[in-house]
């Protein structure tokens, strides 16, 4: 029989996708490192609850059921909010008498906001497989995750695609359905591809937890395979859910045979991908149009940054083919992306939460000491403060007593921290858990490895790439010194790529001091490398407190990941942190805290206006 004519509105159809990525943990619009409702330069607003008011605006004026909802990864990591439900659940796998709430409260807040599909994220990893399934499994929606294989038969771990029936013209729900499974006629639906895929960095940032559990193969090349698979399924149009940066590049160098960001190349090099919700890289990019060379056709991408600050909104503009199946026109296509300041807060998600929130405020807001002078972490990307080096000398000394008694003993030990977020400060008097937080953001553990003299020096010289290339005495703004641009950071180098190095500090026979050199190029910018007070030999032998991220391969910094680790507890730096506060009862800067580095030009200081 053959198919009814279809009238010129029959055969053309708007297709809305609304998106979010790097969520983080955040659904309401605070933080609770300050314990106040967010705030920023820039006057974003933050979280689910917010992005819940935007989706049901949007599903109101172009029709719910014409408008798919999905997320690009990094969601159950980032807060204290998600940071407490990890803890929790550790604690009950572990037999503890612990009340673990019954839902994650990223799944309780997009159940609620009807997300339907989601892709992993590298910091979906952070927590290790076990909570990562649980979570998977409270989701009502898939959680998509292609070109994550199982270690010893290569095949998916999470699933790869879903296909959701859009109904065209008429109410309906969007059902989805999986590989093989049967799909209705295109004449009453957009079949639309969904599929999720993720950086394979994955596999050195959380090497520990995957390795002999998951590997992962390169964007490009797994999703030649799957997008060609999901067409035979029945796809109309396909959309990728990608949690890798639109430009080209990686943090890793060549520690892998694929780049850590690839959306762009990936809808340069795979055919018949239709739009790209683009995340991992935490920029705003609205609306992007990529040209896949073998098909003339162009494909959509757009990033609504991070935390939830934006919701993107993809109209996509599709005109039925004369085979009966649905295009993408581009000339009736765009993006654009909503802004979570210009709304208020949905009090379903709000409520739904609440209690989880509290608890949480409660625990961040608990005394564990008392400082003896304010550290602030404002200036700690270009000069010494006491911030970085109360992290440095914690976990230097929690090395050195693990080290006691062992062959590595004898050997000065240093450590590394990164200036993460230029807000954290450590108050005079009272300390709480949140003022740790906001110092050590991430879920790192502690590792120890050691180095030589030229290794340490080598890391040194590679950190300091962070540095733009300059010459006077200044007074410069921090902007024209630091965050230089290199080949494997094309938007600038992230602080938490700059690694600041210092001893135990308790003692000048503990020092490490340097000059960095901002007049001389990358490479040759280390000077004046002494410990205790001598230089340094290339071949003195150290040991290094690291975090795991780090010593895994993440910055590709040298000399790490073949470095012998002597210690590997799997201990959290921030709650060795808040343990060490809690067991000193006084934290004075005095004790760690000394000049040990200091950024030159032509071998005089330099002076930075703040």
């Amino acid at each position: 029989m053959s198919r009814r004519p279809a009238s010129a509105a029959e055969d053309t159809f708007r297709l809305t996708v609304l998106g979010t990525t790097d969520t983080h943990g955040n659904i309401l619009n605070w933080d609770y490192y300050k314990d106040a409702e967010y705030a920023d330069q820039a006057l974003n607003d933050i979280g689910l609850a917010k992005i819940s008011t935007l989706v049901t605006a949007v599903r109101a004026e172009r029709g719910y059921c014409s408008t798919l909802t999905l997320d690009a990864g990094d969601t159950i990591q980032g807060t204290p909010l998600a940071y407490s439900y990890a803890k929790a659940y550790d604690a009950k796998v572990n037999d503890a008498k612990v009340d673990l709430p019954v839902i994650h409260p990223m799944a309780a807040a997009m159940n609620a906001i009807g997300y339907d599909a989601a892709a992993l994220g590298n910091h979906e990893f952070n927590y290790g497989l076990a909570l990562l399934r649980e979570f998977e499994s409270q989701l009502q929606f898939p959680l998509l995750g292609a070109n994550a294989l199982d270690w010893h038969t290569g095949e998916p771990a999470f699933a790869e695609y879903v296909i959701k029936r859009v109904p065209v013209g008429g109410p309906d729900d969007h059902r989805g359905h999986g590989p093989g499974e049967e799909h209705r006629s295109r004449q009453q639906y957009v079949n639309v591809g969904i599929v999720g895929l993720v950086t394979p960095g994955c596999a050195i940032w959380d090497k520990a937890k995957l390795d002999g559990r998951i590997t992962f193969n390169g964007i490009v090349e797994h999703a030649a395979g799957v997008i060609p698979r999901v067409k035979r399924a029945g796809a109309d149009i396909v959309i990728v859910c990608c949690h890798s940066g639109a430009d080209t590049s990686s943090s890793y160098g060549d520690a892998l045979p694929w780049p850590e960001n690839a959306s762009t190349l990936l809808a340069e090099q795979v055919p018949d991908i239709d739009a790209i919700l683009v995340g991992h890289a935490h920029l705003e990019i609205a609306e992007r149009w990529v040209t896949n060379p073998t098909t003339n056709k162009d494909v959509l991408l757009s990033e609504p940054l991070k935390w939830g600050m934006r919701l993107a909104v993809l109209d996509l503009g599709l005109r039925r083919a004369c085979d009966g199946t649905w295009q993408l026109s581009k000339a009736e296509s765009s993006a654009t992306l909503l802004n979570a300041n210009s709304v208020a807060e949905d009090p379903k998600i709000a409520s739904i939460i609440r209690a989880q929130h509290e608890a949480t405020r409660t625990y961040v807001n608990g005394v564990i000491g008392r400082s003896t002078a304010a550290m602030s972490a404002a200036t700690s990307r270009f000069e010494g403060t006491a911030a970085i080096a109360f992290i440095n000398y914690v976990q230097a000394d929690a090395v050195r007593e693990a080290l006691a008694g062992s062959a590595s003993a004898s050997l000065p030990v240093l450590s590394i921290a990164a200036p993460f977020n230029p807000d954290a400060a450590i108050p005079a008097g009272e300390v709480t858990v949140r003022d740790v937080a906001g110092l050590y953001i991430y879920d790192n553990t502690l590792e120890a490895i050691t180095l030589s003299g030229a290794q340490v020096k080598a890391y040194l010289e590679f950190s300091a790439r962070y540095f733009k290339q300059i010459t006077g005495a200044g007074p410069f703004e921090p902007a024209a010194v630091t965050n230089a641009v290199t080949a494997s950071a094309p938007r600038g180098t992230p602080d938490y790529n700059y690694d600041i190095m210092g001893g135990l500090g308790d003692s000048a026979a503990t020092w490490l001091t340097y000059d960095i050199d901002i007049a001389q190029s990358p490479g040759s910018r280390i000077k004046n490398l002494c410990y205790a007070g001598a230089p340094v030999s290339d071949a003195q032998q150290f040991v290094v407190a690291i975090n795991n991220y780090r010593a895994a391969g993440g910055g590709n910094f040298p000399g790490v990941t073949a470095a012998p680790v002597v210690y590997n507890a799997q201990a959290e730096i921030r709650q060795l942190i808040i343990d060490w506060a809690v067991a000193a009862k006084t934290i004075d800067p005095e004790m760690f805290s000394r000049p040990t580095w200091r950024l030159v030009s032509e071998g005089h200081p330099i002076t930075i206006s703040t």
